[in-house]
């Protein structure tokens, strides 16, 4: 028995040792291989020519992680320019699926510290910390924004301790939130301005001596000294002084009423030809250059009829509506604007506004404006770039497209617990750096609700406060500041001696918050999707694209 089984041992043994030379059974499944990654094929989108009128000539994608700007002319506010928070870069594939509407409006995805996790229309934003993140991950786990357009709500909002910071502190509240141990204002540096619009296409506007009457019919200062917080000050010019050549030429008129009326003579205006009936236009939307919309416009209202005799129809419109209306050039009368800065150079208060290819707001545009803007914009050098911007503020103040009212202090207040708080200049606060040590959830309260949060069509702050958390462009501002890092997705950048070329490198390993992988076709189609008018992504909320004309001059493919 014993034998038998030794033998039977034996046989195994050799069958097994036989197996171990031939290989693995046939039943055995082979090793797994991975597939080949696909070749990266580069995108590249490139003008014809420089005749369309717009300042890119092409976009190109050199290699996976390489990106670069040729240009039309030099351009040496670029890396300012691609910091700013519409151009926000979205993974290629998202944008295509999306078909530039739909979701997109509502779900970025970015690479941005945060994640949006729910948008409930008409009361908040939620967003949820992206873990993936490649930086400092965000310190609170959830970000919650609100909005309430009473600045006097916000402050009981967070005096009661519902919310942690807030925006825009009413003007007679600096004081409150100074004197409140439990909380700390911060404010702004006032790089802002608000102005009364008008619109040279339409009469009575359309006569410049009736412009130039009404930049002397209104009290800048009053209404400064009565509606407006420490910190503000009358607007010499269109641009906050702190920007260089911001204020180089003339200042703006002094307030005379006798000279007004002697214009309005001139322009064929009086007893016998009585001035129409006119409307002032405005939102109900706080901002830092407007702390109190309504109580401003009823003030101008009463200042033209006492100084000018004039009747003036006040007009409160939707935000959105009246923002299309403003930037098309379709509000007739009077109307109340203005513009804080996106990044610190005059180009982006007198270009974003006066150039041939922004002046639609104002009407026809003016040679001696554009043109000196179109030079200045090409210069690095201050003082070279001074005479040209001389040059355009005279010629604002001679033609008046608007009267520029107002450089407004404003500041936002938080919780005195709240670590890393801060007030940007640029109001681009970034939620990642705050957070309440043993509290999970951060609460904003802002002015509005965003209108979208797809923020390469949109131009109002709530939203691309929104959009700033989520989605990241090449580089960034300072925290609190206003210079440029390579806070970004890109981790260096450099230029060509005559700045006409600009080649971006970006962070390796950097991913989308649906996990897909960070590349240079994502950065190329964001930006064309903005720039080809003849793209089919071309779309977005309105479809207008506003800061892509501000920030690089006309559309490709334009519609004529």
């Amino acid at each position: 028995m014993k034998r038998n089984l030794l033998h039977v041992l034996s046989l195994l043994v050799l069958a097994s040792m036989l197996l171990a030379a031939c290989g693995p059974a046939a039943t055995e499944a082979p090793a797994a291989t991975e597939a080949p990654a696909a070749p990266f094929e580069a995108m590249k989108v490139e003008a014809p020519s420089c005749d369309y009128g717009g300042g890119m000539k092409s976009i190109e994608a050199v290699d996976q992680y390489t990106v670069k700007f040729t240009l039309c002319a030099p351009d040496p506010a670029v890396p300012a320019k691609v910091a700013f928070s519409s151009l926000g870069i979205q993974p290629s594939e998202y944008l295509e699926s999306t078909g530039g509407t739909g979701e997109l409006l509502e779900h970025p995805i970015g690479t941005g510290p945060y994640m949006i996790e729910t948008w409930e229309r008409g009361n908040q934003i939620v967003f949820t910390r992206n873990d993936n993140y490649w930086g400092e991950p965000a310190k609170s786990k959830t970000l919650v924004f609100r909005w309430g357009t009473e600045s006097a709500q916000r402050l009981l909002e967070l005096q009661s301790g519902s919310v942690d910071g807030i925006d825009n502190v009413g003007p007679d509240d600096f004081d409150t939130v100074k004197n409140d141990a439990n909380l700390k204002l911060f404010p702004r540096q006032a790089l802002n301005v608000m102005y009364i619009g008008m619109t040279n296409t339409f009469a009575p506007f359309d006569n410049e001596l009736v412009r130039q009457a009404f930049a002397q019919a209104v009290d800048r200062q009053r209404i400064v000294d009565r509606f407006y917080p420490p910190g503000s000050e009358v607007a010499s010019h269109f641009t906050p002084c702190a920007i260089p050549n911001g204020c180089a030429g003339e200042s703006w008129y002094d307030f005379n009423v006798d000279a007004a009326k002697a214009l309005l003579e001139q322009a064929g205006y009086g007893a016998s030809n009585p001035f129409p009936t006119i409307k002032l236009h405005y939102r109900d939307v706080v901002r830092g250059y407007l702390p109190d919309p309504s109580v401003v416009a009823q003030d101008i209202q009463a200042q033209l009829k006492e100084n000018l005799g004039v009747t003036v129809e006040i007009d409160v419109m939707e935000s959105g509506a009246f923002i299309d209306a403003a930037n098309s050039g379709s509000l007739d009368g009077l109307w109340l604007l203005g513009w804080g800065a996106d990044f610190p150079d005059v180009v982006n208060f007198l270009d974003a506004h006066f150039s041939a290819a922004a002046f639609d707001s104002f009407g026809k545009p003016f040679a001696d404006i554009t043109d000196n803007l179109a030079q200045g914009a090409q210069l690095a050098d201050e003082a070279a770039r001074e005479p040209f911007y001389e040059a355009a503020n005279n010629a604002i103040k001679l033609h008046v497209p608007m009267i520029p009212v107002a450089h407004g202090g404003n500041a936002a207040a938080y919780k005195a617990t709240v670590e890393g708080a801060h007030a940007s200049p640029l109001s681009t606060e970034i939620f990642a750096v705050m957070g309440i040590p043993g509290q999970d959830t951060f609460v904003w309260m802002q002015n509005a609700e965003p209108i979208s949060l797809y923020c390469a069509d949109e131009t109002d702050g709530e939203s691309l406060r929104a959009c700033e958390q989520v989605t990241e462009p090449l580089l960034s501002y300072a925290i609190g500041g206003t210079a440029t890092e390579t806070g970004g997705v890109a981790e260096s950048y450099e230029s060509s001696a005559d700045l006409t070329e600009w080649t971006f490198h970006l962070r390796q390993g950097v991913t989308f918050h649906d996990g897909s992988a960070l590349d240079a076709n994502d950065v190329v189609m964001s930006y064309v999707v903005q720039w080809d008018a003849a793209n089919p992504l071309h779309k977005g909320n309105t479809g207008a694209f506003e800061y892509w004309t501000y920030l690089f001059g006309q559309f490709l493919n334009a519609p004529q």
